[in-house]
């Protein structure tokens, strides 16, 4: 494993002060205590506006709708799995025993996490400008032209959206429990908005879909209630 690690920061073109961090970015929450979900919480930030701060520059003259859009196709997460597949990660993401033998090394959503959190883990070992600087090498050979399509919104995106619009702050998710064995979790997560004093659930198989879900379910109490 150390040498596909010294091999994956070759790709990356950085190489780890504090190795520990690409571990834990390479560990999956089945595996290990110590995973990658904060990191990845940090790295999914960090990729927004890194990739905004591509767009700024490649995309001179395009309005502020369409960069939004662009960015929404290039961050969603059938383009981080390619990217992520491109870099070698199946073969170096630590999963536990169950979650390795259903496939998880090869599960888009898996991958797209561990992306972040690897971008995540370059910039708390190097700073955001290490990060940024690989967010774009990523992306180098990426098609990005301002005809991209418009990507269907999800629900957190519309959530967002719609709060922003009325100057709202925006919502925090929180994982309330979790059931069922680690590579088959089923996942409770809270969606607050505190302004409001409101706070709707969602269930799913991984966090990232329980927070749609609970994003999709605060989406119909505030649609009513801001009519």
């Amino acid at each position: 494993m150390a040498d596909a690690l010294a091999a994956l920061q070759d790709r990356l073109q950085h190489r780890f002060r504090d190795p520990g961090l690409l571990a834990r970015a390479l560990t999956h929450r089945s595996f290990s205590a110590d995973h990658n979900e904060r990191l990845e919480f940090l790295g999914d930030s960090v990729l927004n506006l890194a990739v905004a701060a591509l767009l700024y520059q490649r995309l001179k003259h395009q309005a502020e709708g369409d960069l939004s859009r662009v960015r929404a196709n290039l961050v969603k997460q059938d383009t981080l799995h390619k990217l992520a597949a491109e870099l070698g990660l199946p073969a170096v993401i630590r999963l536990g025993e169950g979650e390795a033998r259903s496939g998880g090394h090869k599960r888009p959503s898996i991958l797209a996490d561990a992306l972040e959190a690897v971008i995540g883990a370059v910039h708390l070992d190097a700073g955001y400008g290490a990060a940024e600087a690989l967010v774009h090498r990523l992306f180098a050979e990426v098609e990005i032209k301002p005809e991209m399509p418009a990507a269907a919104k999800d629900p957190k995106t519309e959530l967002q959206e719609l709060l922003q619009g009325r100057k709202m702050h925006l919502p925090v998710y929180r994982v309330v429990g979790t059931v069922g064995a680690a590579h088959k979790q089923t996942f409770d997560v809270e969606c607050e908005v505190g302004e409001l004093g409101l706070a709707e659930r969602g269930i799913g198989a991984s966090r990232r879909a329980a927070e749609q879900a609970a994003a999709a379910a605060m989406l119909l109490a505030l649609k009513s209630r801001l009519k």
